[in-house]
Parts: structure tokens; sequence; C-alpha cells
């Protein structure tokens, strides 16, 4: 079996997976999703490195580097096409296009009867502001991006006006949450094939809880409703993997805010133990 990893050769996750699958005697090339080259009517897709990746079963995504909206389709695209040809991406470039999307991800889990907080998206500024002044406290978010960098939450209609306009001028799409008081703390599920197999209570001294801002993680006990939701919202966005981040308001709500079809579990295993290289790849190994 020939099994490849898109990612990067120094990144830690990834070397824990390859390290994985070679004690189960899968040997798994890194890849790096800039350095693909497609071919139609010609030879079959290679990197620069002249990697077939047509020519292994399974291809485990770890890294989608920002780029130009050309580039960011391009690599959907390649990823469309793999499968096509029968290579068994994991994530699918579906799950991984509902995932990164906030506003597909949100009004999909809406859809499955997911809770999840008050949102507004909109390309118009005027609209924003009646956002704001409706839901009076809120944190704006990027269509595209994770680890909680450019969310920025809003308490003051002249700070509204403010950020609206610089966002306006960048031809940005506002991305508009209610805030939901939640005792600067949420959780953090990872899940495969919609079992949560373990999770962290994410703590901060500010309302950002993403370890990547600072947060800290402690081990979280898997409730029958916290496992239910991540279970459902991992089926609403067709994930074999996914990290979870479920919030849980100070009247008891729960509700998911995103979801990562890429998510890393350093702070996971700092915290529990949990190896997930090793349940991944037991999963894995079963789907072939």
């Amino acid at each position: 079996m020939k099994f490849a990893i898109l990612g990067e050769k120094n990144n830690w996750h990834t070397k824990m997976l390859q390290e994985e699958f070679s004690k189960r005697g899968v040997h798994c090339d890194i890849v790096s999703i800039t350095k693909l080259v497609a071919n139609v009517s010609h030879t079959p897709i290679a990197t620069e490195d002249n990697f077939v990746l047509d020519d292994y079963q399974v291809l485990i995504v770890r890294s989608l580097p920002s780029g130009s909206l050309e580039q960011v389709i391009f690599r959907m695209d390649l990823l469309h096409r793999l499968e096509n040809q029968g290579v068994l991406v994991i994530n699918s470039a579906e799950s991984l296009e509902k995932c990164v999307d906030k506003f597909y991800a949100s009004f999909l889990m809406e859809e499955g009867g997911i809770p999840t907080p008050r949102t507004v998206v909109t390309e118009r500024f005027d609209k924003a502001m009646e956002a704001f002044l409706f839901l009076k406290d809120i944190v704006v978010k990027p269509l595209f991006g994770s680890q909680g960098k450019g969310m920025v939450r809003i308490q003051s209609e002249e700070i509204a006006f403010r950020v609206f306009k610089a966002l306006e001028r960048e031809r940005m799409v506002f991305y508009i949450q209610e805030f939901v008081p939640h005792f600067n703390r949420d959780f953090r599920v990872f899940t495969i094939q919609g079992e949560a197999v373990g999770g962290i209570i994410r703590l901060s001294d500010n309302w950002k809880t993403n370890l990547a801002a600072g947060g800290k993680a402690i081990p979280l006990r898997i409730t029958p409703e916290i496992g239910d939701l991540s279970k459902k919202a991992s089926s609403a966005l067709k994930t074999f993997y996914a990290g979870i981040d479920i919030l849980e308001s100070e009247d008891g709500r729960l509700m998911v805010t995103e979801i990562n079809a890429i998510p890393g579990w350093r702070g996971l295993f700092e915290a529990t133990g949990i190896d997930i290289p090793s349940c991944l790849s037991q999963r894995i190994m079963q789907l072939l």
C-alpha cells in the first residue's frame, strides 16, 4: 500500500502520523500541496518531486495553506480529481470545503438541528451595523481562518463602525456572531467517524480560548450530551475526523461554534495522553 500525507515535513503532527503508519508497516510520503502539478490527457498528477499522487491508495490532508482564490480553488480541484480517480482522501474535499467556510458550516449545522450562536453574514456595511445594533455584543470573524486569528469582539457602536468600514474597504464578507458569555472556557472534542475519542476544556483569562491564543487545556469528561452533539456536527459536515468546538453558555446551553477538518491534537495529547495518530491510523487501515 502507498500512502501520502499532504503537509510539511517539519510539522509535528505530520511526523507523528508518519511514524505511526511506519509502525504498521506502511510508508507515508510527505507531499506539499503547493508543489502539485496536474496533467490532463497526459501523464498522471505528480509533484515537483515526481510523486505520482494517483498511485497512492490514501492521501491524508494535514495542510491547506492560504493563497489566492485561484490557488485555493486549484488545490481543492486537485483533491476532487484524486477522489474521482479512486484515491481515498481524508478528510474529503467536500468535507474540507464545508468546514473551511464558516458560513457554509453554520447553515449546514442549523439545517442539521445543531445549536449555534445567532449569526449574521452579509457583504453590506449597513446590514452589518444593523446586526450589531440588534445583537449589541458580537464577535466578528474571518470567513476563512482558524486558531482564533482575526477574531474581534465588539461592544461599542463606534468601534463597530470603524471595524466594518475597514472591512468594507477590503471588500470582505462580514461574519458576525453574537457573543455568548461562557466563563472564558469552551470544549474541543476530537472525533473519528463521529465518535468522540477525547476532549479538552480550553481555559483562558479572556473570552478567546484558542490554545494558539494563549488558552490552557485540561481533560474534558465526554458526557452523553457532548458526545451526541459532536457526532451530529461531524455527520452534518461529513468529516472522517474533526475538532468540534463547543461552547457552554453561562446558563448551561451547549452550542457548536466551529468544526475544524484539519484539527491539531498536541494540546489534547499533552492534557490527556490520548494517542490520536494511533487511533487515526487504526481507523484508516480498517477502511482498506
